[in-house]
This record gives structure tokens, C-alpha cells and sequence, in this order.
């Protein structure tokens, strides 16, 4: 398999194939100055059998797959940012002390250096080796599939493809939860947790300034929530 990467014209934002109207022929309402801003979104996470499935029915032997794979395996094993990981380089992924770690480009121009878990290290592995992106640090590492090849192209992906796709992986495994680009670093952070991890430390490999912020991410309650529910012995 080759994962030759080609060069295309850069991708047009979804408003330009409509001309920026709501589909609907009236122009799409844009926000008033001066409102208040939206009301924080609560972050749902997939259950970890939920997203394994969703992993493992990814084919990894096509370059979209080796891509999505890889791109899903960064959100869940290292509660990366869907921009901060679009934002990558391939030179964003190298070795250290033997192994594999990435860096994240974060709000305000900070940098964010994490130790990859040995399933994102193969997934990453795979992916550049088996896509030939070792050649092109300087390049994006999460790139727009060239349309008709089924190759790489130059052209990083945009966030709003990498929503498409998951919504689309999601759908192909029958997740039913809301799936946005957060979900997964929330599956994340709450599969950590509840596997003993500290909020404190969740909050350090999330960037997070503060735990408080983590706490959104955490869904925990959810689940015991629903283990009361169901006492109710009617």
C-alpha cells in the first residue's frame, strides 16, 4: 500500500458551496455584537467500549483509515484539542528517551509535549511510515484526502471534515451519543479517571489551567446517576 501525498487546491469552508445561506435560500442569521455569550458545552464522552469498537472497525489499510485512526487514538490517549491536533506538523511526533512523544500546539502559541500510550505510538507509527510522511516535517500531519485518488494531499484537514468523520465513524459502529470534536478527549479523561488517575494530573496532560475546567470533561456522575436511576423498583 503507498500513501503518496499530492497537492490540491486548498478546501472551500462549507458556507461557499451554498453561498453562505442556510439551505434554505435565506442567508444564514449571523450574531448580534453585544449578546452574551453561548452557555458552555457539556462534553459527552463515549463509553471506552464504545470508542475501542469504534477503533477497531476503522480499516487501517487505506491512508483515510490510517489517518482517522490515528487522529481519533491522539484525542483519547493524549485528551488532545481536535484544534491543537489539526494544528500538528509531522515533526510534531518524535522520539525520546525511546519513545514516541507528541506536541501539541495550544492556545496563545504555547506548546504542550506528552508521552504517546503504546496503542497511539503504533497507531502514529503506522500512519506516517505507511503514508511516507517521514519526508515532510514541515507539513501538516492530519491532511485532506485528494479526491478521486483516495491519496494524501498537501492541505491540512479541517475541523470541520474531522466533525464529518466522526460523526460518520460514529454512526458505521451505532454510537448513538452526541458526537462533536470534544468527545473523545472527555472519553478520555473520564476512562482515565476511573481508572484511578488523579483530577490534578488529568488537568496537567489536558493543559487545563485549572481542574475545574477538567471537571466539564468528567462524566463519571453519569454513570452512577444512571445505577440510582434504576433502583427505583416500581
Amino acid at each position: 500500500m503507498t500513501c503518496r501525498t499530492r497537492r490540491e487546491a486548498p478546501s472551500l469552508p462549507e458556507s461557499s458551496y451554498n453561498g453562505g445561506s442556510d439551505g434554505g435560500g435565506k442567508q444564514a442569521p449571523q450574531p448580534r455584537v453585544g449578546t452574551a455569550p453561548a452557555a458552555k458545552t457539556r462534553h459527552f464522552p463515549t463509553k471506552a467500549e464504545e470508542a475501542r469498537a469504534l477503533l477497531e472497525a476503522i480499516d487501517a489499510t487505506t491512508p483515510v483509515g490510517l489517518r482517522d485512526r490515528a487522529l481519533i487514538g491522539l484525542m483519547v490517549y493524549s485528551f488532545a484539542r481536535i484544534g491543537a491536533a489539526l494544528a500538528m506538523k509531522v515533526e510534531d511526533v518524535y522520539v525520546q528517551n525511546r519513545r514516541l512523544w507528541v506536541r501539541l500546539h495550544e492556545k496563545g502559541g504555547k506548546e504542550h509535549e506528552m508521552p504517546c500510550h503504546h496503542n497511539l505510538e503504533a497507531w502514529l507509527t503506522a500512519y506516517i511510515e505507511g503514508c511516507g510522511l517521514q519526508g515532510d516535517p514541515k507539513g501538516p500531519l492530519f491532511r485532506t484526502i485528494q479526491r478521486g485518488t483516495g491519496q494524501l494531499s498537501d492541505s491540512p484537514l479541517p475541523q470541520g471534515n474531522a466533525h464529518a468523520m466522526i460523526r460518520r465513524r460514529a454512526l458505521a459502529v451505532g454510537i448513538e451519543t452526541k458526537i462533536g470534536n470534544h468527545t473523545f478527549r472527555a472519553t478520555g479523561i473520564t476512562a482515565y479517571l476511573k481508572n484511578g488517575g488523579t483530577l490534578e494530573k488529568a488537568a496537567a496532560m489536558a493543559n487545563h489551567a485549572s481542574t475545574r475546567t477538567t471537571q466539564l470533561y468528567d462524566r463519571r456522575r453519569d454513570e452512577v446517576t444512571l445505577d440510582e436511576v434504576e433502583r427505583v423498583g416500581i
